[in-house]
């Protein structure tokens, strides 16, 4: 799960979709494009919308994507086309570029939907990615 600072929307994405799979046959991580916030704790928002539903993320801590990540990955999923780009850049081969998409394109295929940012605004607009990430993990976790 990837977005720009690794503290509000993967976090969530991560956090979410590990409560929805086997964690002895999926493993769940998340990083962001920059670097800002690498050892830090996810936005206090992205925990209090986690905790409202049963979910802990205060164990995360933010990392940079690196090119690394396709040889660890099978799947990598943006959280917006921005960071689709940021990540693709990085990629080597085709191999590595078909393993990038757009979480939201699991619920609207080939729309290319983004997940907002909520970083600047109100905790509505974190409780509007949470329910965002949970329909679109739903779906990932019936595929895996």
């Amino acid at each position: 799960m990837v977005c720009l600072g690794n503290i509000c929307r993967s976090p969530l994405a991560e956090g979410i979709l590990k409560s929805k799979v086997n964690p002895e046959e999926v493993f769940v991580d998340s990083a962001g494009t920059g670097h800002w916030h690498i050892g830090n704790p996810p936005d206090e928002r992205s925990i209090a919308v986690g905790r409202k539903y049963n979910i802990d993320i205060t164990d995360q801590l933010g990392r940079q994507f690196s090119a690394k990540d396709f040889d660890d990955f099978d799947l990598i999923y943006v959280m917006d086309n921005s960071n689709k780009s940021d990540v693709l850049e990085l990629a080597e081969n085709e191999e590595q570029r078909a393993k990038v998409k757009l979480i939201l394109d699991e619920v609207f295929p080939g729309e290319n939907v983004d997940v907002p940012d909520p970083y600047m605004g109100g905790t509505m607009g974190f409780e509007k990615v949470y329910r965002m990430l949970d329909e679109a993990c739903k779906l990932i976790a019936a595929k895996l």
